[in-house]
């Protein structure tokens, strides 16, 4: 009877937390089972530092092109994401084995000074790589100014404490911080009326291969439905938008509890590149019809000119 699982992960301090937390999910609910961790160094991880945006580089299979290779040729098992960093659409021989129960979906601000965002002073640099979180900063606050910067959560941090570097703040997700217990380094959490996240921020997706029957009944026991049939709607409004991490693209869906029954209520941004202009969304269906109000809200993003933005 098969009793082994082989998690393949990056050496990041996110990476890592993130796949010893689904060691530990699996674990409690299959003591049976041995599970251990396979490291792996891909592309992304190799150009942490580099000052080209991703999208330049490869964008988001950067850091899963080696792990999907292991999976193909059997070295492991299972792959833990950020699901807001995994491409819309797999290859065949994979599939999201699962989507745990998801953290917070905001973003942070991290400043040299602990000011807020709306107390940075004009001219201010916020180092950040999503066009996505830069055009609804310019948006906010014009007389900002915007620098690429890469690297781990860690890295990030420290170089916005850096006096004699060039970022006086940057913007990470809450739920990484929250995930290292890095919590007090935020000088405020921006609210997603002001900062909408990117589509599956703060959630984790598994993926394995589509063929492993016996994992996919494993992985079973640590899904969360509610999460699943939200970040399903924004993924959906992602895909059919065709766009990446080279498009400025936000959105959130959360589940509603009505009278009648439960819903599944959706917000979507996309700003232009410079703040400038600004096309928003927002709908709600039965959890049934998610997947179908994330493309429903993309066609009317498309309809109202997001090939022009």
């Amino acid at each position: 009877m098969r009793t082994e699982i082989v998690i393949g992960t990056r050496k990041s301090a996110l990476a890592l937390w993130q796949s010893e937390h689904i060691k530990s999910l699996l674990e409690a609910r299959h003591p049976e089972l041995v599970i251990t961790l396979r490291y792996f160094v891909t592309r992304g991880d190799r150009t942490q530092d580099s000052s080209v945006p991703l999208p330049e580089i490869g964008g988001k299979g950067l850091f899963t092109a080696e792990l999907e290779q292991a999976l193909k040729d059997r070295e492991i098992d299972l792959a833990v994401h950020s699901l807001k960093d995994l491409p819309t659409t797999l290859a065949d021989d994979f599939i999201l084995g699962a989507i745990p129960l998801r953290e917070a979906v905001e973003d942070v601000l991290i400043s040299r000074s602990g000011e807020t965002l709306m107390k940075l002073p004009p001219g201010a640099v916020i180092g950040t790589s999503s066009l996505r979180r830069s055009s609804q900063i310019l948006k906010l606050r014009p007389d900002l100014k915007t620098a690429h910067i890469r690297g781990n959560v860690d890295t990030r941090i420290r170089k916005t404490r850096d006096l004699s570097g060039p970022y006086h703040a940057t913007i990470l997700a809450r739920a990484g911080l929250n995930r290292l217990g890095l919590e007090h380094e935020a000088s405020e959490v921006l609210s997603c009326h002001d900062m909408l996240p990117a589509p599956g921020q703060g959630a984790l997706g598994i993926e394995c291969r589509a063929d492993d029957e016996w994992l996919l009944g494993i992985l079973r026991s640590i899904h969360h439905l509610p999460t699943e049939v939200a970040v399903t709607a924004e993924r959906a409004f992602l895909a059919a938008l065709e766009a990446g991490c080279n498009t400025p693209v936000a959105a959130l869906a959360r589940i509603e509890k009505r009278d009648n029954g439960d819903y599944v209520s959706f917000a979507g941004r996309c700003v232009s590149v410079d703040g400038t202009r600004t096309i928003e969304v927002s709908g709600e269906a039965e959890l049934s019809a998610a997947r179908q109000l994330g493309v429903t809200m993309a066609e009317e993003v498309l309809s109202r000119g997001f090939k022009e933005l």
